[in-house]
């Protein structure tokens, strides 16, 4: 079976601690996918508040997911706090990726490597736009 890979930046400028909660726990136990998922658009919101954004308003101009790629190495628990360093990566003239290392804050081991990307949308006209000026010059490489 083929494996993805992510490239992860060697150093990430955001992170922020979320603890898992019993309602993140599935039948199996461990933290859900999906729940991964709702923390990691958690931690999201909170990187871009950092740097006086929302999800609705990046220089006049929402987000809108387009893909997601989860890379699972280790199990959570609830009760785990983990630490979610996020960064922004392969910016675009109409989107970017998001990129998060997930990892255990006590046991110092990672739980999850994950891209969501994402495009500029207008939430008004439905439709995707050019990625805002603002962002491109905080983010672009």
């Amino acid at each position: 079976m083929a494996r993805m890979k992510l490239d992860l930046p060697q150093k990430f400028d955001f992170a922020t601690d979320i603890p898992v909660q019993i309602a993140n726990i599935n039948y199996g136990g461990h933290l859900g996918n999906d729940s991964l998922l709702s923390l990691i658009h958690e931690a999201r919101i909170r990187f871009l508040k950092v740097h006086g954004f929302t999800e609705w308003d990046i220089g006049g101009v929402g987000i809108i997911m387009v893909d997601t790629v989860i890379l699972y190495k280790a199990e959570s628990f609830q009760g785990d706090v983990l630490t979610f360093e996020v960064g922004v990566k392969n910016v675009g003239r109409m989107g970017c990726d998001f990129v998060y290392k997930v990892t255990n804050k006590e046991k110092k081991k990672d739980v999850a490597h994950v891209k969501t990307a994402v495009v500029f949308f207008d939430y008004t006209e439905r439709k995707v736009v050019n990625t805002p000026d603002v962002f491109v010059r905080l983010f672009k490489q």
